[in-house]
Order: structure tokens, then C-alpha cells, then sequence
């Protein structure tokens, strides 16, 4: 039996493990069994809390197919959270290691628990090579591809993991299943992407689906917030030093791209549930 927390920022869920105190195995097999919702925990994925050597903690994420992924912005708050309730550290500034960098974390709490985090995600990388996406462009605002007959215009975007951004008339009435699935598979991208279908309100309110890489449609998607205003600030629609409220069928996020290159994000981190599960049939 391992002990396991399940928390969600804003409807995005993974399953978390304390991996410092816990000898965990078989990573990419256990998260396909826990993200299961109908025969394990059920999330869209799992993270992993475990020593580092550059920092106060190492966060390792797998998607619910998984895939070992660079970074979760929704789940690295949750981390926060995790590390700063259960007592594995008193700091309220935190220095969390992932595959995309180090990301400094400051948490918010309320009565002894965490309630929201601000991450500094680092600077937004922009570059085709790097993203990684094939194309020629510095940056890339004008990616054409086509998914179901139908064709879309992309900025590509990574932070720490690849991201793919289109504008679209309506979120709400637009079919994220039928065309995420196609694009996140695209040629033009060699690790393939999480795509962002995003709607601009007006220059302080994006509304914004995701097509995540690894998982499909979530509640919503931190770094894919990060990268949308991102792209809205090359394209015009956003200013930087300006914080844009990013609306997710899960709530809100408040992400700022500045001036000095860095990306902020704001949002809540909650607790679901604590248990144990056996995971000695897992290979």
C-alpha cells in the first residue's frame, strides 16, 4: 500500500506521492492505473514529490497515458501545497525542480494550509527548434494546419512543454474533442503539443480549452494559460506587464507576461482527498 493525495487546481487533478518517504516503481504504469476512473483513483495523471539536489523539492509529472511530461502549471501549485500542509517544509518561498527548470513558488496561506500559489514560470521559449515545432518562423505566429477539413492558424509557444495556440469565435460551442485529438498529433510537432483553443473577451480576459498532450480536454491548464497570453501579447490582442485573466472551465487563472521576459501565474490549489492504495499488482 502507498499513501496518495488527490488535488486539483481548478478542476485539473492528479494524483500526488509523497516519493521521498515512499519507494515508488513502475511510474509510467502506476499512472495509467491511478488516472483510471472508472478502476483506479481517476485523474489526469500523476506527480511525484521527490529530492532534488538543486532545489527544495523535485516535481516529476506523468499524463494519464504515461508520458513523462516537462512541467504542469496547475500541478506544480499543488505541489506547493502538498509539500507546505504535510509539513515536508515550513518555507512560504519555494524552489520546485522539473524537467522545464526550476520554478520558484510563493504560497499563500490561510489557517496553516495553502490556499493559492504565485509561480514565477520562467521565461516562454519561442524558438521552432526548442518548442520543438517545425517551422521557419522567429516567432511562430503563423502556423497553418489542417484537422477535420477544417483549417487553423497557430503561434507556437513552449514553457517547458510545447503548446499550440488558435484563435477561435466561441470556446464554449467549439468542438475541442473532435479537432484537439488531430492537431496534438501533427506532423508539425515532434513531441507532439497541447492545444489551446482560445477566445479573446478583450485585453484582460482570454477565455481558453485545452487539448492536453497525454490526456485529452482537462478543466484546465496552467502553463497552456501562460502560453495563450503568451501568443495574445505577439499577436496584439494583450500587453505585457498587464495581468490577463485567463477564464478555464475550471475557474480562473491571473497570468502576467513582463517585461523582463518572465511569466507569472496566479491561482488556487485545493485539496480532494487522502487514502491508500495498493499498487502491488502494478508492473
Amino acid at each position: 500500500m502507498i499513501k496518495f493525495t488527490k488535488m486539483h487546481g481548478l478542476g485539473n487533478d492528479y494524483v500526488y506521492i509523497d516519493a521521498i518517504n515512499q519507494k515508488i516503481e513502475n511510474e509510467s504504469s502506476l499512472a495509467k492505473f491511478v488516472s483510471n476512473r472508472h478502476f483506479g483513483i481517476g485523474s489526469d495523471g500523476l506527480i511525484l514529490i521527490c529530492k532534488s539536489e538543486i532545489a527544495d523539492f523535485k516535481m516529476r509529472m506523468f499524463n494519464s497515458d504515461g508520458s513523462e511530461a516537462e512541467m504542469c502549471g496547475n500541478g506544480i501549485r499543488c505541489v506547493g501545497k502538498f509539500v507546505y500542509d504535510k509539513g515536508l517544509t515550513n518555507k512560504t518561498t519555494v524552489k520546485i525542480e522539473t524537467l522545464a527548470g526550476i520554478k520558484t513558488l510563493i504560497l499563500n496561506t490561510k489557517d496553516g494550509k495553502v490556499e493559492t500559489a504565485r509561480v514565477d514560470m520562467g521565461e516562454p521559449i519561442l524558438e521552432a527548434e526548442k518548442i520543438p515545432v517545425i517551422s521557419t518562423e522567429k516567432p511562430v505566429k503563423n502556423l497553418e494546419l489542417e484537422a477535420e477539413n477544417k483549417k487553423f492558424k497557430f503561434t507556437c509557444v513552449s514553457m517547458g512543454n510545447p503548446h499550440a495556440i488558435t484563435i477561435v469565435e466561441n470556446t464554449k460551442e467549439f468542438d475541442v474533442e473532435k479537432y484537439g485529438k488531430v492537431l496534438e498529433i501533427d506532423k508539425a510537432f515532434p513531441k507532439k503539443a497541447n492545444i489551446e483553443f482560445a477566445q479573446i473577451v478583450d485585453r484582460q480576459n482570454i477565455n481558453m480549452r485545452v487539448w492536453e498532450r497525454g490526456s485529452g480536454e482537462t478543466f484546465a491548464c496552467g502553463t497552456g494559460a501562460c502560453a495563450s497570453v503568451v501568443a495574445s501579447v505577439l499577436n496584439g490582442y494583450c500587453n505585457h506587464d498587464e495581468e490577463v485573466t485567463v477564464h478555464l472551465r475550471g475557474g480562473d487563472l491571473k497570468i502576467t507576461w513582463n517585461s523582463d521576459g518572465t511569466v507569472i501565474m496566479k491561482g488556487p490549489a485545493a485539496l480532494i482527498c487522502d487514502g491508500d492504495v495498493d499498487v502491488s499488482h502494478i508492473k
